[in-house]
């Protein structure tokens, strides 16, 4: 199995990088900056590109270049993780800023989803291909505040539902939701503004009493799921849900 990664060098998607790594894995991680640990580790495995999702015009001039296409030419199986994601603007209509809610639009739907057209256009020979986006509690559960995020992964949650309406032999898909992970979105929730924010205090009680995942912990089970039997019977889940 080969594996592509975005967001792979912090947070989530650097546990869930790792985990797969050390698996012997080959990866190619996409992300705005490289991971020195990763690559230390296992750069006999893992290649980097450094891409700004938010960034239409380059993201789309990197696959017409061809290298994705290239990585995955010789895989047996293929898994896409669309890790990538920004929890901004956390704030109410009218002090949210087109540019900031163009941007979340950017990062967390259009860049997961041209990257999954293009995951399997380029493998169309390949009989076990699999694609995981990182979703969230948020896209079923309504925040004040929060309204630019929730959308955004409700959008992920139902593009995999129809993606499985659509039947493409070979292709799995799951919108998964992993939990609350202690990563740095969390820390920005932590640093809004609370009156843009209501929920906040939920939020800091859960780090304060230690109720946040560790992304290893989390990764330590995602990973295993992903790569299951029943990955994909559901095209939403959450990882709570799931049997250790």
């Amino acid at each position: 199995m080969k594996a592509i990664v975005t967001g792979h060098s912090r947070g989530l998607g650097a546990a869930v990088a790792a985990a797969l790594l050390e698996r012997g894995m080959p990866m190619l991680g996409i992300s705005r900056s490289s991971s020195e640990a990763l690559r230390t580790r296992y750069g006999h495995l893992l290649t980097e590109v450094a891409i700004d999702l938010a960034d239409d015009a380059t993201l789309a001039h990197w696959l017409n270049e061809g290298e994705l296409r290239r990585f995955l030419a010789d895989a047996g199986t293929a898994l896409l993780i669309n890790n990538a994601g920004m929890v901004t603007p956390v704030a109410p209509p009218g002090a949210q800023g087109a540019a900031a809610v163009a941007l979340a639009v950017r990062v967390n739907v259009a860049a997961p989803l041209i990257l999954t057209d293009a995951f399997v256009a380029h493998t169309p020979g390949v009989q076990d291909r699999r694609i995981v986006h990182i979703s969230s509690g948020a896209a079923h559960k309504a925040y004040a505040g929060w309204s630019v995020y929730c959308a955004t992964k409700a959008a992920l949650d139902h593009h995999a539902r129809a993606v499985k309406e659509d039947a493409v032999p070979g292709l799995r898909i799951c919108a998964l939701a992993p939990g609350v992970v202690d990563t740095d979105m969390q820390a920005t929730l932590r640093a809004t503004d609370p009156d843009h924010f209501p929920a906040l205090p939920r939020f800091e009680a859960l780090k304060r009493d230690g109720e946040l995942t560790d992304p290893a912990e989390c990764a330590a089970r995602l990973v295993p799921y992903i790569l299951s039997d029943a990955f994909g019977e559901a095209p939403v889940a959450d990882l709570r849900d799931i049997a250790p």
